[in-house]
């Protein structure tokens, strides 16, 4: 395993945490689990002998492992079957809210995921599409549909 600069791996750490948790925050609700998702992904990028084509290249590769991590944790059985008693729970810090970001919070996953890429990180279609593994027109439809659910939040809201 090579030895990595001090250096980039700041570079790394700066440039990417912030994004990487907010990800994680959005696919499981949960600051401390964001932490760990987040300390994973940066420990496989550090650790790893990877190569990039572009810094690009770098951030999809974050943020297709950064996602990939989260669907795992979200597929532990344990996740499933531990129960708190309500007095136990702590709530996750969320971060900066408004009254857009609470009603795509509220999306089913399929379009929060690519609402929150298209939107929030400024991928295109293509890029998201190569990102999750689905077509463009799959993309472009769950945008479509993401963003009719939306409005429909949004004016249930406001009368």
């Amino acid at each position: 395993m090579s030895q990595l600069d001090p250096k980039e791996a700041e570079r790394l750490v700066d440039t990417y945490s912030d994004m990487i948790l907010r990800i994680s925050w959005h696919y499981l609700r949960s600051a401390a689990d964001a932490d760990d998702i987040c300390q994973n992904v940066f420990l496989k990028l550090l650790s790893g002998n990877h190569s990039f084509e572009s810094p690009e290249h770098e951030k999809a590769w974050i943020i297709r492992t950064a996602i990939n991590a989260c669907k795992d944790e979200l597929r532990q059985a344990r996740r499933n079957v531990v129960v708190l008693d309500e007095s136990l729970k702590v709530a996750a810090e969320e971060p900066a809210t408004g009254e857009v970001l609470d009603a795509v919070k509220r999306l089913p996953l399929k379009y929060r995921e690519v609402i929150y890429l298209y939107y929030y990180e400024s991928y295109s279609v293509k890029e998201i599409a190569e990102l999750l593994g689905k077509s463009q027109d799959a993309v472009m439809k769950q945008l479509s549909r993401g963003r009719k659910k939306l409005r429909e939040f949004l004016e249930d809201e406001n009368g």
